[in-house]
């Protein structure tokens, strides 16, 4: 089997079209992508990538660099269960979450490309392949948008093919989270399926309040109420509030995960594949969800996700999120009536621009 020969890492950063803002992270101008690249004695290279919102990509580079690239030279690529917890065990004192999990997660990212493209399969397939046409929503980061802004970004992605929209709750007094909410409620229609997410924004108390008063307007669910960490508190969400529930994507490993779903406090269970552990653990977190007849769906990398949802039969819908990474993408995600598409080619089939990307880099 053909054994690993280089593992290269890089850091960039890049600045969003508009800066956009949440309830917890304030405003962003900039998100920090690191790439891995790996390459196989045959000289067939997978690519792996996770991000961050500005802060700490410097530790995530770190780690790859320092400690995962050299503990994988000279294994076989296809291992990527074994090579998976040589990372997770080497990291794991000053690990379980944070800089090493994201490392972790885009180096599995690359293992699993590189072989897809050996299988001569696109990735979703050599998942075992379910379908490729995935429902797909646009994720608005658009909490500080006036009214008549978070309208016009509506009829924009209207105008691209979603048939989804998720926007963002959590202003300062819950009147206003109510009256956009409601607007966008009239302008969709009532069968339209509309997402509200909070970014861990309330306490159990007020999540249930916001929920109790968004119920009228319907919302798919109301994602990431209150801080992941309480598993109680997300699970008395669901039960008084009235709404589904999404979380997941601050979640960082496959335990917190079961310990959520197992104590009822999610409806929609959300892993980030460049955040959870990557495509191995992801995979395992929508079979998790199967098994408690769940439907899975996702937070941000679409480019990439839409793989793995593709190769779930449990998926629900795919965030498109507007970081702006299409840029330096060759071919961006295809979305057509509501769907985004996985495409055919080997691998995760994204084929970053290197160059572009070079102009980027933290000075």
């Amino acid at each position: 089997m053909p054994a690993i020969v280089s593992v290269r890492t890089d850091l960039y950063r890049i600045a969003l079209p508009v800066v956009l803002s949440d309830s917890t992270h304030g405003d962003m101008s900039h998100f920090e992508l690191v790439t891995v690249r790996i390459v196989d004695v045959d000289g067939v290279q997978g690519v792996g990538y996770t991000y961050t919102v500005g802060v700490n990509g410097v530790a995530v580079h770190a780690t790859v660099e320092r400690h995962l690239a050299p503990l994988l030279a000279g294994r076989e690529a296809a291992d990527i269960a074994a090579a998976w917890q040589a990372m997770w065990w080497a990291t794991h004192y000053g690990g379980r979450g944070g800089a090493a999990v994201l490392a972790i997660s885009a180096v599995d990212i690359a293992l699993w490309d590189l072989a897809a493209k050996r299988a001569g399969l696109p990735l979703w397939r050599h998942l075992g392949g379910f379908d490729p046409k995935v429902p797909c929503y646009a994720g608005g980061i658009d909490l500080m948008f006036t009214l008549d802004a978070l309208l016009e970004q509506t009829e924009g992605n209207l105008a691209k093919g979603f048939r989804a929209i998720k926007m963002k709750v959590g202003r300062a007094r819950l009147s206003e989270d109510v009256e956009r909410v409601a607007a966008m409620r009239a302008r969709l229609g009532a069968d339209f399926p509309l997402m509200v997410d909070a970014n861990m924004r309330w306490t159990p108390d007020q999540a249930v309040a916001a929920a109790r008063a968004l119920q009228p307007y319907a919302p798919t669910w109301i994602e990431e109420p209150t801080i992941p960490d309480d598993v109680t508190g997300h699970a008395r969400i669901v039960r008084e509030g009235g709404l589904p529930v999404a979380t997941g994507e601050n979640f960082r490993t496959l335990w917190e995960f079961r310990q959520m779903i197992a104590a009822g406090g999610v409806t929609y269970p959300e892993p980030d594949v460049t955040n959870c552990g990557g495509v191995s653990v992801f995979m395992k977190v929508a079979a998790l969800a199967e098994a408690f007849n769940l439907p899975v769906t996702s937070h941000g990398a679409h480019d990439l996700t839409v793989h793995l949802l593709a190769a779930a039969p449990n998926r629900s819908f795919l965030e498109a999120h507007g970081f702006g990474l299409e840029r330096y993408i060759a071919q961006p995600l295809e979305i057509a009536d509501g769907f985004a598409l996985a495409p055919s080619r080997p691998g995760h089939g994204i084929e970053f621009d290197w160059a572009g990307l070079e102009r980027t880099r933290p000075a």
